[in-house]
Order: structure tokens, then sequence, then C-alpha cells
């Protein structure tokens, strides 16, 4: 079982980037899957969620408007696009899935905003 991030790496701010996440070993279309962000020295935060059939999402206050996160259920991927991103938003991501019974974490991918 993998979740593999990728898409991650240094923007200027006011810039954009479409994170995806990768599952394997696993049918993620029974999965809630979400995408959180670590930056140094804080805890991590729940940035994006969606359902199983991609109909709800959430999204922490800091990033709406501005992130979008979507599924490919048929491509076992999820993806959280990112406009008008600020320095702020400079952490690692992290993908993770879970069905009330199981979770699974992906292993980050570097997200840096930076002129």
């Amino acid at each position: 079982v993998q979740l593999v991030e990728a898409g991650g790496g240094l923007v200027q701010p006011g810039g954009s980037l479409r994170l995806s996440c990768a599952a394997s070993g696993f049918t993620c279309s029974n999965y809630v899957m979400r995408w959180y962000r670590q930056a140094p020295g804080k805890e991590r935060e729940l940035v994006a969620s969606i359902g199983s059939a991609g109909r709800s999402t959430a999204y922490a206050d800091s990033v709406k408007g501005r992130f979008t996160i979507s599924r490919d259920n048929a491509e076992n991927t999820v993806y959280l696009h990112m406009n008008s991103l600020k320095p702020e938003d400079t952490a690692v991501y992290y993908c993770y899935a879970g069905n009330g019974h199981v979770d699974y974490w992906g292993q980050g991918t570097q997200v840096t905003v930076s002129s």
C-alpha cells in the first residue's frame, strides 16, 4: 500500500502548483482523501478533504478560494490545485486516505513559496 505525492517545488508568491497523490495497493474510491501540511515548527494541519465519491469537499479557512481538491477514482489519484500561493503556504504537504478503519499517509512533498 502506497500513497506517492508529486508536484511540489519552489514557486513565487502569486504562482500556482498542482500536487498529485497516486494510490497503489488499495482502491481509493472507498476512502476519504485529504491533504495536510506541516510548516517548520508548527503542527500538521488539515488543508482540504474530499469524500469518496468526490461530491463533498471541505477546506481550511486559510486556503478557501485559492485551493481546490479533486479526485480521479479511475486513476486512483487525488489532486490539490493551489493558486495565488503565499509565503505562508510553505510547508510539506501530505496525502492521507482513510475509511474509518485504516489510515494511510504519503511521504510528503515540499512546497516553498518565495521570491
